[in-house]
């Protein structure tokens, strides 16, 4: 990992979108921090295209897809996508309001199926895992499962991979974030997610205009998109997680979280504006 000055102004000043992680890269205790919001709102007010991309449920996405200075959400790690769009209210004539669209990756068949095994798989893991705790916010996932291991509680590195294992041998997809265990049925993660937006949202292909795109994380799963991204960014919190990845973002920012992700913002905006 180089640190962020190292990127040079010409690769940043191609820029025009933002991917980002949200826990631990724009907030902190569960919070975002007032200078990731503020770093959102101006990266849109120049112009750039701004998407989330998280491990956390629909329900919990739901409303910072609207009150968030974002262009969508990709949330349940690459399943669902959550659109802002502008709409007149006919009930209060020439007033706008936010509508939030949502769509999926899976039929309602699948996802229905998906969730019956899921809740299984939830059972299974709290009765053979001693001190497992199912997320808090599970009650807003619709396509995954979560089992929490540093938000409300604490699991061990040898808990947490014997989680890991289960799932996997189930035939789920396993990934673990700064604060939980997500496992899901399908083939959908973080990069086919955010490929899927930019189809779904512009009717373009992400992998031809990668060198636009800068992404933003802090954990292990986001590894596969820093993987994919020429321009990955990892919030000096991700040092937490270096000898686990096996995929490192190129570049690193000298501050933690929310105040990591104004850093890269800043970075960008300087030289759209040289």
């Amino acid at each position: 990992m180089q640190p962020l000055n190292s990127w040079s102004l010409q690769a940043r000043s191609r820029v025009k979108g933002v991917f980002t992680d949200i826990d631990d890269t724009l907030t902190t205790d569960g919070a975002i921090t007032p200078d990731a919001l503020a770093a959102l709102g101006e990266l849109k007010a120049r112009g750039l295209t701004v998407i989330a991309v998280t491990g956390r449920p629909v329900g919990w996405s739901e409303p910072f897809a609207l009150r968030w200075p974002v262009d969508a959400i990709v949330a349940e790690n690459g399943a669902v996508l959550l659109q802002k769009v502008h709409q007149k209210d006919p009930k209060a004539n020439k007033n706008e309001r936010d509508l939030l669209l949502k769509s999926y990756q899976q039929s309602d068949v699948i996802r229905a199926s998906n969730l019956a095994r899921m809740q299984q798989m939830g059972y299974r893991i709290l009765q053979e895992v001693p001190g497992t705790l199912l997320a808090h916010d599970s009650a807003g996932r619709e396509t995954d499962m979560a089992i929490d291991h540093s938000e409300f509680t604490h699991l061990p590195p040898e808990k947490i991979d014997q989680v890991v294992a289960i799932m996997q041998a189930a035939g789920m997809t396993a990934t673990v974030s700064s604060i939980h265990i997500n496992g899901w049925f399908g083939e959908h993660n973080k990069p086919v997610g955010a490929r899927w937006a930019v189809r779904q949202l512009f009717d373009r292909d992400l992998d031809a205009e990668m060198d636009n795109w800068v992404f933003v994380g802090d954990s292990t799963n986001d590894q596969l998109m820093f993987k994919a991204f020429p321009n990955s960014v990892g919030v000096a919190n991700v040092r937490r997680f270096e000898a686990q990845l096996a995929h490192l973002p190129r570049y690193v920012t000298d501050a933690e979280r929310g105040a990591g992700f104004a850093e890269v913002a800043r970075a960008v905006m300087s030289a759209q504006s040289s």
